[in-house]
């Protein structure tokens, strides 16, 4: 089974905690603070494998979670910071973050690899808040949490050549005739429902990668059929095979074939016409093939002058070689990789992030007697903070006084012996400025 699409779940490992601790040798009067900092959190990482060639393997495994690192020591020591986990993934791959539907990267070669979960630092040990007023510390932190998103992977497959064209037009037959695929062949449309890949040896020591795409129908640039799950591979095909059906089965006009099928291209993203595209006229076995031949030659001549008619029969393989002799030479000229601008959908993605000021910033809401504080900045430093300790209640309430949040809970009516809850702590409010 062919799988082109996953949505999976990553979590980078959250940092190591610091530690509180001293120096206790028998001969080391006053020892002072020897609390090491935590270990960094292991980064999850995607890396391309050119090994692979479908996301089947996260039907399988959806959450990937990297381990955290380990905590500080005594004697100063670091903790040890955690292994990076690898996800390996195919070429070809889009990796997109499903909230804000932000393009993470775009991978399309060997080795290549992004960051999409990063560790979380580790915290610090007392010996990092020793000062000359207090040279024994009873503070530390803990580790900071890692980044965890769900993450989209949409795989769009890494072919040379791309045969296109409407349902049963004998796209299937051509790749197994030049091709040692054994794609599904079938006399009823939509019988190749996911991508098939072969390799072309074309003599002389050149071959490339063809690919036999699912038949387009009409309004598929707007997701009718198959739609974008057919659309999205034909953008990393360096050159087009639009494969129609000479004969006119099924009473269809081999013209009109070709003018509906680029029409969906173009819909889809305009960028793809750009690409070299062969006509495979095929079915000539046919009787009637030979004068809709004659007849669409003039057609496409006054449209598409520069668009090449290569007459082929998949099943007697007459003029199979020299077109793919063409798609070689065709190939020779372009480059390597090739730099597609995403589609009008992704494009258009907003990414939406909080600004700075924002979060400097905190919100005061009265609940019955209560007052609940909400910072994203006082609730990250209470996350790090380890609250169990005179010295680091005394450290978050000089931040909340140096904020303003103190000034604003008196203006909104808070005294003394009022609670006051921020995340999931609560405290009574000291109306005392020696307290601090």
């Amino acid at each position: 089974m062919f799988v082109d699409k996953a949505k999976i779940y990553v979590k980078g490992g959250d940092g190591g905690d610091g530690l509180v601790s001293f120096r206790r040798e028998k001969y080391v009067p006053e020892g002072g603070p020897a609390g090491g900092d935590g270990g960094k959190g292991g980064s999850v990482i995607f890396r391309v494998d050119e090994g692979l060639r479908t996301l089947m393997d996260f039907r399988y495994q959806r959450h990937f979670k990297a381990k955290r690192g380990e905590k500080g020591r005594n004697k100063s020591q670091h903790g040890a910071n955690a292994e990076d986990m690898i996800v390996r993934i195919p070429p070809g791959t889009v990796v997109t973050d499903e909230d804000s539907g932000e393009v993470l990267a775009d991978l399309t070669r060997h080795g290549q690899q992004v960051v999409v979960a990063r560790g979380g630092r580790g915290g610090r040990g007392n010996i990092r808040f020793a000062t000359p007023k207090n040279p024994a510390p009873e503070l530390a932190e803990n580790g900071e949490e890692g980044e965890e998103r769900y993450i989209v992977l949409e795989m769009k497959v890494m072919a040379d050549v791309g045969l296109v064209g409407f349902p049963s037009v004998g796209k299937s037959t051509l790749l197994s005739v030049v091709s040692g695929a054994n794609p599904k062949i079938g006399a009823y449309h939509f019988t190749t429902i996911t991508p098939n890949l072969g390799v072309v040896d074309v003599g002389e020591g050149r071959s490339f990668v063809m690919a036999d795409l699912p038949g387009l129908i009409e309004g598929a640039s707007e997701g009718i059929g198959l739609g974008h799950e057919f659309l999205r591979h034909v953008e990393r095909t360096r050159v087009i095979i639009h494969v129609i059906d000479m004969a006119g089965s099924e009473g269809r006009d081999p013209y009109e074939d070709f003018v509906k099928i680029n029409d969906e291209l173009r819909q889809y993203n305009a960028k793809l016409m750009e690409r070299p595209q062969i006509v495979a006229a095929n079915k000539m076995d046919m009787p009637e093939s030979a004068d809709n031949l004659d007849n669409f030659k003039q057609q496409l001549a006054a449209s598409h002058p520069e668009i090449e008619i290569m007459p082929i029969s998949s099943l007697t393989r007459q003029g199979v070689k020299e077109l793919l002799y063409k798609a070689a030479d065709l190939l020779d000229q372009m480059p390597e990789e090739l730099h597609v601008e995403e589609v009008a959908e992704v494009s258009e993605r907003k990414v939406y992030k909080l600004d700075k000021e924002e979060e400097e910033g905190f919100k005061i809401v009265r609940e019955n007697e209560m007052f609940i504080v909400e910072s994203p900045k006082i609730e990250r430093m209470m996350k790090r903070m380890q609250l169990n300790s005179h010295e680091a209640i005394m450290k978050l309430a000089r931040t909340l006084r140096h904020m303003g949040v103190d000034d604003e809970l008196r203006k909104r009516g808070a005294k003394d012996g009022t609670i006051v809850r921020i995340a999931d702590f609560e405290f009574e409010f000291v109306e005392s400025s020696s307290y601090y």
